[in-house]
């Protein structure tokens, strides 16, 4: 099972669009897929077709449960979407507690490896999608991944978010004994715009080879998608967009055979 974790301390940078897009994908493709929904405004819930307020159970219940958590508690917890392969852990409002009522509690901050451990045998890919704040969330999303996708939108003050990421990569990595890998995705990306191409040349000389070396264009298909509550796939297969994410999935699936090796 690969875990891949879509963050960034940047909001509006693409990470919900780029979670569903590339799980649509991976869907299509015949691999069984887990969408869990970290951020208390729960974005991928919604899109995925689920009101977050109307379920019995969500990733808030893992993390209450904590390391006391049972196989069959991790599974009460997850839907079938209405996409073949593709199943979700949704959000709820009350992730926006979990700091301050368990966030001193110990062995906190890998509650959801030891969940996705349970299930490993019924997924061949989990994607996270990540609230940008700092906290028991993002901590439990970066320890029990193989690796970080930080998509970027391709205007200067983004990088300022990729900043921070890239300081919480390194302080969480002290404690955790071993670097992150991790691939930066230019998001929103306007070829009419000279702030692209600077932002996406920026990119590339702070950061090199862990720039993914295509990008996703801005396209009016992923907001269609999205208030159809399809993954971008299977609203719009052949848009611009969707062909970007095929591209950027097959040189991730690549990187994936090097991370589990």
């Amino acid at each position: 099972m690969i875990v891949w974790t879509v963050a960034n301390q940047k909001g509006g940078v693409g990470k919900t669009t780029t979670t569903v897009a590339l799980a649509g994908l991976l869907a299509e493709r015949g691999q069984r897929v887990l969408c869990i929904d970290t951020d208390p405004h729960a974005s991928l819930t919604y899109y995925l077709g689920f009101d977050s307020e109307e379920l019995p159970a969500s990733a808030y219940d893992v993390f209450v449960a904590g390391k006391n958590i049972t196989r069959e508690q991790v599974k009460q917890t997850i839907l079938p979407s209405e996409v073949d392969n593709l199943h979700v852990m949704p959000a709820t409002m009350a992730l926006a507690t979990l700091d301050r009522k368990l966030g001193n509690h110990g062995g906190m901050g890998l509650v959801l490896k030891r969940a996705l451990a349970l299930v490993a045998q019924d997924y061949d890919y989990v994607l996270i999608d990540v609230p940008p704040v700092l906290g028991v969330l993002m901590v439990n999303a970066l320890a029990c991944c193989h690796r970080v996708l930080i998509p970027v939108q391709t205007e200067f003050l983004a990088l300022k978010g990729l900043d921070r990421m890239m300081r919480t990569l390194t302080l969480i990595q002290k404690s955790r004994g071993h670097g992150y890998s991790y691939t930066i995705i230019p998001t929103l990306y306007d070829k009419r715009t000279r702030a692209s191409l600077d932002t996406y040349k920026k990119l590339v000389e702070r950061y090199g080879k862990s720039v993914w070396s295509g990008m996703i264009p801005i396209d009016t298909k992923f907001r269609d998608a999205s208030n159809q509550q399809l993954p971008p796939s299977v609203y719009a297969p052949k848009s611009r967009g969707v062909l970007a994410y095929q591209s950027l999935l097959t040189h991730l699936q690549q990187l994936a055979q090097q991370d589990t090796a």
